[in-house]
């Protein structure tokens, strides 16, 4: 192995937890022998459930399936075919159509495919049994049976089964929304069954949650890996647990002690989270991409709204102003024409940056509710070279010195060395809105690169102002155009930008060498690819500005 690898890997693994370490000798070499003996019986059917938030569609016919923008039928491709990436075989193992839009009209395939899992997966085998979509499973399971439905009693023996299963599979090793599933799953199957058995599997699960929670969810509501499609799924977790631990009744005092007071904490969390999430979703009302993002995977920002409000939630509207999310790191800046979505964040956490890019100052900008700036957002997983690309600092609308990444970034889920930002500021003046940062990740550089980045929306103009402290060989940055957008070379004028409804404006630079416009490529959601437009800017000094103007001048 050269010298350049093992550093990469020191710098990697060096962030790790003891815990990682050994769980993952654990995870590798402990196998929990399955149990079918003294099941727990089911519990009497739950009352006041509320109806969950709601994906779209994904079993599109009788054993067929659409996921990640490719379908497949059962009967062909059976549960585990190698024809098929490693997540959408996970997503065919999950059962999130059993509470997708229309559930009830598809009832009977429902059935069906529940009764041929139990039969064509046996205990332990296959990627249904690894213990990520092992969680997802038991909770749509007892989700689907929570409006009415009967799970056939081959389900209800697997779903104790699976239960069981996955006490011994406990995702330590990874952590984070892992490890958040798994206890959810435990809460979720104790509920669904009585007796000692199942309410041991429910304080297991709780005593894993509160922990985690108030380390996951930050004090401005964010959710720890600064992601904005994985904060989407951390809510509707939280709104999960609360809409099934409020009509459970418990069978001892010292349980019921447990489940309010873990309530009473999801309840506090709850409202920032929402609040968190409205902050970071363009006018258009859908999320930014920031990090591992893409439409399609968590619920919609609609369907967990309206969810939060059949739970008692009330969302506040957002405020046409700056609003600075400080924990975890992002910024918003908004007026009646415009909105910046701002990234001033840590990729993550140190221990956990599995689905970091290397982002770090990037932003994406709305006019008139429609998107003009994109980040790359996200069409695979896995370890190809697309997966890296779609990380990259190329793949933003940031700043990339030397043609390297700001932070290390690499195989599919790995950072080694990471971009920290510092001298973060911000401000609301009558004159407009301003926010700065700088970022770290270039100081590995033999040169020591440090760059800074400032915004600042006033009237009808944004300007994005970056500087380079150290020296430097290349220096670009890059604007990413939505599919949408027409861009115009108009010379020394600068760039004309045309929205779909006609709307203009026109991007100026101070400081710019040769400026491009080049093909590139967006990625709203996974399977998909939609090709745009990139304004790459290289910079002749240590100083660019960037002016967009719209309106009268």
């Amino acid at each position: 192995m050269r010298l350049s690898s093992i550093l990469r890997y020191w710098h990697t693994l060096k962030y790790l937890r003891p815990v990682q370490f050994y769980g993952r000798l654990w995870f590798r070499f402990h196998r929990p022998r399955p149990s079918l003996v003294d099941l727990p019986a089911r519990r009497i059917a739950i009352s006041g459930w509320q109806r969950p938030a709601e994906k779209e569609p994904s079993l599109v016919n009788d054993g067929e399936f659409r996921f990640l923008n490719e379908t497949g039928k059962l009967e062909v491709i059976g549960w585990d075919c190698e024809q098929r990436s490693k997540l959408w075989r996970y997503n065919q193992h999950y059962f999130d159509d059993l509470n997708a839009k229309a559930a009830s009209e598809r009832f009977e395939w429902h059935r069906l495919i529940l009764l041929g899992w139990v039969s064509d997966n046996p205990v332990g085998e296959g990627s249904g049994w690894e213990p990520y979509p092992t969680s997802l499973r038991i909770v749509n399971w007892v989700k689907w049976a929570c409006v009415g439905n009967q799970l056939p009693p081959e389900c209800e023996e697997s779903l104790a089964v699976q239960a069981r299963w996955l006490t011994g599979r406990l995702e330590i090793h990874l952590l984070g929304n892992h490890l958040f599933a798994n206890a959810k799953a435990l809460v979720f199957a104790g509920c669904y069954f009585e007796g000692p058995e199942a309410e041991s599997w429910v304080v297991r699960g709780l005593k894993i949650l509160e922990r985690e929670v108030p380390e996951q969810i930050l004090a401005d509501g964010g959710h720890f890996e600064r992601s904005t499609m994985y904060h989407a799924m951390a809510l509707e977790d939280m709104l999960d647990l609360v809409n099934l631990l409020g009509v459970v009744e418990c069978e001892s005092s010292s349980f019921a002690v447990r489940t309010r007071h873990f309530v009473a904490l999801c309840r506090q969390k709850i409202p920032s989270m929402i609040q968190w999430m409205n902050a970071m979703c363009h006018p258009d009302g859908d999320i930014a991409f920031f990090n591992d993002a893409a439409f399609g995977i968590a619920p919609s920002p609609f369907s967990l709204r309206a969810y939060a409000d059949r739970l008692g939630f009330k969302g506040r509207e957002v405020a046409k102003r700056l609003i600075p999310l400080q924990e975890s790191g992002y910024f918003r800046l908004a007026t009646e024409d415009a909105c910046v979505l701002f990234d001033a964040a840590a990729v993550g956490p140190d221990y956990l940056p599995g689905h970091a890019h290397a982002d770090t100052l990037s932003f994406e900008l709305s006019f008139w509710g429609h998107r003009l700036l994109v980040n790359s957002g996200t069409s695979e997983y896995g370890i190809s070279s697309e997966r890296l690309r779609q990380r990259s600092t190329a793949a933003h609308n940031t700043v990339e010195v030397n043609g390297e990444d700001s932070s290390e970034v690499w195989s599919g889920f790995r950072t080694a060395r990471r971009a920290y930002p510092f001298d973060v500021t911000y401000r609301e003046t009558e004159s407009g809105q301003h926010v700065s940062a700088c970022h770290n990740g270039y100081r590995r550089l033999p040169s020591s690169v440090s760059v800074c980045r400032s915004l600042e929306l006033a009237g009808d103009s944004l300007t994005v102002t970056d500087y380079l402290d150290g020296q430097w060989q290349i220096a670009v940055a890059r604007f990413f155009l939505h599919p949408g957008i027409a861009a115009y070379d108009e010379g020394k004028a600068g760039i004309r930008l045309r929205l779909p409804g006609g709307e203009e404006c026109i991007l100026e630079f101070i400081g710019a060498g040769q400026i491009s416009l080049i093909d590139a490529t967006w990625h709203p959601r996974f399977g998909v690819t939609e090709q745009s437009r990139c304004i790459r800017v290289e910079f002749t000094e240590d100083r660019l500005v960037s002016r967009f103007y719209w309106g009268q001048r």
